[in-house]
């Protein structure tokens, strides 16, 4: 059936019955080793680029019902970043795939005749689970990676986005090799089912909550997880920060999307004293994106269900702020209009909570250090954090704040482009994606030592019977401190011998220069001996 002729089903779910075949039989088609073929794997990827730019018109209508998004912002974000991922891929693949060769200082120079090289395996079967803010592309992105590796997998799109979910199935099961990668859809029963089953890879991204679910059962089977989740991300905004760029830049961050994005932040640090400009220049950018309002802006998205909406609604309605820029909810098109609250409190319902939405706080401090001692109070290990203020001000933040990336002077830039790593830390996620970082994390780095039977002479100091003379032989080679006991640098006669047992460290003449020492040093040995 042609793609132009898809009409978006009904959703439907899997049913958990079929779950256990679906993952045997995915299983036992990566045991063949088909997955592991190269061109098999670019083919796969080249089907999946033409399968995306051909489904376009589904995609972008299910993003619509789904969302509400713009068509705009889903060719942006959603459609064309896949396409770009699969590109990316298939044009460095085959790099990615060659055999590492390790040398020194990997590997001690008298170790190069063994010819060290780290090769990248497929993990086996994968289990892909993805999220309901960005259906396509962070379903899809993992799936590439997996594809790239050679892994075969089993998706999970959303339910939360059920049109998205069944374009994503036709895409999948019509376009790729059906029997290596399947969809299945429905909600907690077939998760459940599906974490049931022996992975052995699992990719979530979504909610802390729900990633301590899958991180627990995955254990159970030593199952390696990667988990992109998310967190309340600080922005700080010192004296020495541009306020209408900042302000601008930081309310695009909470509009794309109605701001249901992981990396936008829950809330501002700003200085007391810039607070009321602030908040003059955050009307000003809201004015210049929606000139008519948001809700009668065709580029802004709607909150994905009613649940979702009824939990940001009750942010608002606990907060003890005051709102200074929005405020306007309309239940009967989820609609929540990009707001902001001023709060004075730790404890505000804006504070506690990730609103995951439209909204954020404001919340005005005396210095940096206070505004710091908050952040690492509130959460620790955030995704992302944002940071506007002098060069000093911001490697500071940088230095005494740890999160997922970082974004100096903007809003999650560090997580727009497809191929520089993307993942959380703590408890914000673990692991990365994107590019090669993607291919690496459904991969293996498998070491392979090839020892030449010639070698064996050289290698006699590890055969029984013992003797320490081929001990101290060896050591007369180990790496010598340059340091005392206190960790202060000495350069004496250990320094001088680590310097000259450097030279020509790299490379068969480093292998042949330390082979000349150990020989030497073998002889001197049995001189004095004698």
């Amino acid at each position: 059936m042609a793609a132009t002729s898809f009409k978006i089903p009904e959703f439907e779910n899997t049913g958990v019955d079929v779950i256990p075949a679906i993952a045997s039989n995915t299983r036992s088609i990566f045991r063949t080793n088909k997955t592991k073929n190269v061109q098999w794997r670019l083919t796969q990827l080249r089907k999946l680029y033409w399968a995306v730019e051909d489904y376009r018109a589904q995609l972008l209508a299910a993003l619509k019902k789904d969302l509400n998004k713009a068509e705009y912002e889903s060719l942006l974000t959603e459609v064309d970043w896949v396409k770009t991922d699969c590109m990316f891929m298939i044009q460095n693949l085959e790099t990615f795939v060659k055999d590492e060769k390790l040398k020194a200082p990997t590997v001690p120079g008298h170790f190069s005749l063994m010819k060290f090289r780290v090769r990248r395996e497929p993990l086996g079967t994968a289990l892909i689970i993805g999220p309901y803010n960005y259906p396509v592309q962070l379903t899809l992105s993992p799936l590439i990676g997996a594809i790239a590796a050679g892994c075969t997998a089993v998706v999970k799109p959303s339910e939360l986005t059920p049109n998205c979910a069944m374009v994503l199935k036709e895409i999948i099961q019509k376009r790729l090799d059906s029997n290596a990668y399947s969809v299945v859809n429905g909600g907690i029963l077939e998760v459940q089912a599906l974490l049931n089953e022996k992975w052995d890879k699992i990719f979530f991204t979504g909610s802390s909550q729900v990633g301590t679910v899958i991180a627990k059962k995955a254990a159970e089977t030593l199952t390696p997880v990667t988990l992109e989740l998310g967190g309340r991300n600080p922005a700080f905004i010192t004296k020495n920060a541009n306020l209408k760029v900042a302000a601008k830049r930081l309310l695009w961050g909470k509009t794309l999307n109605a701001g249901q994005v992981c990396l936008s932040q829950n809330y501002v640090l700003i200085d007391k004293d810039l607070v009321p400009q602030f908040i003059e220049h955050l009307k000003e950018a809201y004015k210049e994106s929606f000139p008519n309002g948001a809700k009668a802006s065709p580029d802004f998205s709607r909150i994905v269900n009613l649940r979702h909406f009824h939990r940001l609604k009750k942010m608002l309605d606990e907060t003890k702020g005051k709102i200074v820029m929005g405020g306007e909810l309309d239940e009967s098109e989820l609609f929540i209009e990009p707001t902001a609250v001023l709060v004075n409190s730790m404890d505000d319902s804006m504070m506690v909570e990730e609103s995951f939405g439209p909204i954020f706080s404001i919340y005005p401090v005396h210095s940096l250090d206070q505004a710091l001692n908050i952040a690492n109070s509130v959460h620790r290990t955030p995704l992302a954090l944002y940071s506007f203020g002098s060069k000093k001000e911001n490697e500071r933040v940088i230095n005494e704040m740890t999160s997922g990336g970082v974004t100096l002077n903007d809003s999650y830039f560090h997580g727009s482009v497809n191929a520089v790593p993307f993942g959380g830390v703590g408890d914000s996620g673990m692991g990365v994606a994107h590019g090669k970082y993607a291919f690496d994390t459904f991969s293996h780095a498998r070491t392979i030592a090839d020892t030449p039977n010639w070698a064996d002479g050289l290698l006699k100091a590890r055969y029984m019977p013992y003797d320490f003379k081929n001990l101290r032989v060896i050591r007369m080679v180990a790496p010598k401190p340059n340091f005392d006991r206190n960790g202060k640098v000495v350069k004496g006669l250990g320094y001088w011998l680590g310097f000259v047992l450097g030279l020509g460290a790299k490379g068969a003449k480093g292998a042949l220069f330390r082979w000349l020492l150990l020989l030497a040093g073998s002889f001197l040995y049995q001189q004095k001996r004698s």
